[in-house]
C-alpha cells in the first residue's frame, strides 16, 4: 500500500524512473508478503484464523484489498495494462466480499470480547481504505471500456464510496470516544491511527475520480453538486487530522520520550501520507483549482506530501532493510 501510493505520488511530480522503481519493488513486496502469508495459513492455521478474527488483529487483513487495488492503480498508470488492472481489480473485489462479512460476522458472535479501549485502534479504518480503494480502481477502468459497462463501473464506484464513507462515521465515531474518554498512554499511539487521515484522503481520491467521470455517466452528472461537497468535505476532514496527528507523535515522542524504532505498523503511517499528495492532486484537477483557472492556492501541497511522503517511506525502508541485515548476521 504504501510502496504503491508513493510510487504513484512521484509519477504525478514527473518522475517516472523513480515511480517505476518503486513499482518493481512494490511486485516483489506484494508477491512476497503474499507467499509468507499462505505458508503461514497453512502451517498455522489455528493463529492465523484466530488473528483473522481478533479486534486487533483482524481489520489488517483489509490490506490485502487496498494493496491489491493500489497495484491495480499502478498497472493502469505505469504500463497501461487494463487486461491486468482489471483482473486484480476483479481480485480485489473478491477478496473484500470474503474480509467484510467474514471478519464482521466474527466480531459480532464471539462470545468473549474485548473492552472497548483494548479493542478498537486506527486500524479498524483499514476497512474503510478496503472499500474506498476499489472505489478509486473501478472508477479508473470506468474510463477505459465502452458503455454499458461504463456506467455500470462508476455505479458500483459510487456505491462504494458511499458506503466506505458511512463506514467511517460509524468507527470514527468510536474512536474519537475512545481517544477523549478513556486513558491514552503512548504505546496505544500506534502508527495506524495516520488512518485516520488516510481514510479519509483515500475517500477524497474516489470522489475527485467520480467527479471527472460524469461526463461518462448521467446519473453522475445529476448529483455533481453532492460528489463535490462531499469530496471537499472528505478532504477538509483528512486536513484536520494531519495537525493534530503530528501534535500526538511530539506528545509521544518527546513528552513522553516513547522509543522511536523501526516497526512494522510505521508504514500505516507511510501510506496516509502519499494518498494525501494523490488525493489533493487529483481533487484540484477535478474541481479545476489548478494554474489555468487562476485559484492556484492548493498547488504547493501535493508537491510538498510527495517529498514527505518519499522521506517517510526512505526511512522505513532502510530501517526495514537494517533489521533484515541484522537478522541475517544473527542467523
Amino acid at each position: 500500500m504504501a510502496t504503491g501510493i508513493v510510487s504513484l505520488a512521484v509519477e504525478q511530480m514527473a518522475m517516472p524512473r523513480l515511480a517505476r522503481a518503486m513499482f518493481v519493488i512494490n511486485i516483489l513486496a506484494y508477491a512476497i508478503l503474499w507467499v509468507l502469508n499462505i505458508l503461514r495459513a497453512i502451517r498455522y492455521p489455528r493463529a492465523f484464523f484466530a488473528d483473522l478474527i481478533d479486534h486487533l488483529r483482524g481489520p489488517g487483513f483489509f490490506t490485502f484489498v487496498a494493496a491489491t487495488s493500489v497495484l491495480g492503480s499502478q498497472v493502469v498508470f505505469l504500463t497501461g495494462s487494463d487486461r491486468v488492472a482489471f483482473a486484480l481489480w476483479f481480485f480485489a473485489v473478491a477478496l473484500w466480499l470474503v474480509l467484510i462479512y467474514a471478519i464482521f460476522t466474527a466480531l459480532t458472535v464471539k462470545e468473549e470480547k474485548p473492552t472497548l479501549e483494548k479493542g478498537l485502534s486506527g486500524a479498524w479504518l483499514l476497512a474503510v481504505v478496503a472499500t474506498q480503494s476499489i472505489a478509486v480502481l473501478a472508477a479508473i477502468l470506468a474510463t477505459r471500456v465502452g458503455q454499458p459497462h461504463r456506467v455500470e463501473l462508476n455505479f458500483l464506484a459510487l456505491s462504494m464510496w458511499l458506503w466506505g464513507g458511512m463506514l467511517y462515521i460509524w468507527m470514527m465515531s468510536l474512536i474519537f470516544y475512545r481517544y477523549t474518554f478513556f486513558p491514552f498512554s503512548p504505546g496505544d499511539l500506534s502508527p495506524p491511527y495516520w488512518i485516520n487521515m488516510g481514510a479519509m484522503a483515500i475517500s477524497t481520491l474516489a470522489g475527485s475520480r467520480l467527479i471527472m467521470n460524469t461526463g461518462d455517466a448521467p446519473f453522475l452528472a445529476s448529483i455533481l453538486p453532492f460528489l463535490k461537497g462531499f469530496t471537499v468535505f472528505y478532504w477538509a476532514t483528512g486536513t484536520w487530522w494531519i495537525p493534530m496527528l503530528v501534535i500526538l507523535g511530539i506528545w509521544r515522542h518527546v513528552y513522553r520520550r516513547y522509543p522511536l524504532v523501526y516497526d512494522p505498523l510505521y508504514w500505516g503511517a507511510v501510506f496516509p501520507l502519499g494518498m494525501y499528495a494523490v488525493s489533493t492532486h487529483t481533487m484540484i484537477d477535478a474541481l479545476g483549482l489548478d494554474f489555468d483557472t487562476g485559484f492556484d492556492f492548493l498547488m504547493p501541497l501535493p508537491d510538498i506530501f510527495t517529498w514527505v511522503a518519499l522521506a517517510a517511506w526512505s526511512l522505513a525502508f532502510a530501517a526495514l532493510l537494517r533489521v533484515l541485515a541484522r537478522r541475517l548476521r544473527r542467523g
